[in-house]
């Protein structure tokens, strides 16, 4: 009996990039390329990925790689959200500068394989993004906003077709975010989500959807205990979509947030750019417009746009 050694290590690795895709935003494939297709639909974009991650992922001195991870050196609002800090004590005050630094951490490893398939997995993920006022000297120059979200989540390849692409995988996970601050300023949800993803030709598509698990309404805004952003789904809605291409290097991503309420609209776009700059690092230039950026500012409209150097990329 002959066997395709090749196959074989992708059917063993394919989840470990497809998860991480998933989740990001855009992405994945479960299925190789037929041989007979076109050469365009044949270079799959996920494989590319997983072919990279499995010569890292046995590595003991290497970190798995979940979000993208990044660093912006320059980003600039229009108008960042001071009115949330004038509220309470604050050392910010109304001084926040429109330019400020930020970088993103997200890492990610497997910690069961083969629950019920010979293919699927369980991860464990956490990713950091940090908003730093770096060049205000006149308030010391103080972190505004970290987000923090550990996650944990099953995922599976599927055989299915959707709109005319290759269904790779789904996911269900539970999320836990929050900005790990207190009274006033404490902003935090838990959430129970699915994902699909799918490919066609370079193009890579993401749906994810969630249910916000409920908390209890608090009495006093300063009670420890109990929801301290109670209409954070009237901002940030129930799911994300991401559409990802990629092509002789350059990648550009869009996602896409909305609440779907017709008579009080609200959402969000992030447009993602990244392109070839060093043998290890690539450049990287973001835009966002929209609710949600951060969780102090779920509830502000922020319009931004960073550029910086990217670390590791969705695809």
């Amino acid at each position: 009996m002959k066997f395709n050694l090749h196959r074989i290590q992708i059917t063993r690795l394919r989840y470990y990039g497809m998860a991480l895709l998933i989740l990001a935003s855009p992405l994945a494939m479960a299925v190789e390329p037929d041989p007979e297709s076109s050469e365009e639909e044949s270079g799959s974009l996920v494989i590319e990925r997983i072919e990279r991650e499995r010569a890292a992922q046995d590595n003991r001195a290497v970190l798995l790689a979940h979000k993208r991870n990044y660093v912006l050196p320059l980003t600039y609002a229009d108008q960042p959200n001071d009115d949330v800090f004038e509220v309470g004590s604050s050392d910010f005050g109304e001084d926040l500068d429109n330019l400020e630094m930020q970088f993103q951490l997200s890492l990610k490893a497997p910690i069961a394989e083969g629950l019920f398939t010979e293919q699927d997995a369980l991860f464990f993920g956490f990713t950091v993004r940090a908003f730093w006022q770096a060049y205000n000297k006149d308030i010391s120059a103080p972190f505004r906003e970290t987000n923090y979200e550990p996650e944990i989540y099953w995922a599976a390849p599927v055989p299915w077709k959707i709109l005319g692409g290759d269904a790779s995988f789904v996911a269900l996970g539970l999320s836990h975010q929050s900005n790990g601050r207190s009274q006033l300023f404490s902003r935090s949800w838990n959430r129970l989500y699915a994902g699909i993803a799918w490919e066609r030709w370079r193009y890579v598509f993401a749906l994810k959807v969630w249910w916000r698990i409920p908390e209890d309404e608090k009495d006093d805004p300063l009670d420890a205990e109990g929801d301290d952003n109670p209409d954070i789904e009237d901002y940030l809605g129930n799911f994300e979509f991401t559409t990802a291409f990629r092509r002789n290097d350059y990648e550009v991503s869009v996602m896409l947030r909305n609440n779907l309420d017709s008579e009080d609209n609200r959402g969000a776009i992030q447009v993602d750019w990244t392109f070839p700059m060093h043998r290890r690092f690539r450049g990287y230039v973001q835009f966002f417009n929209g609710y949600g950026e951060s969780l102090i500012d779920y509830d502000a409209h922020i319009e931004r746009i960073g550029v910086g150097i990217l670390l590791s990329d969705l695809l």
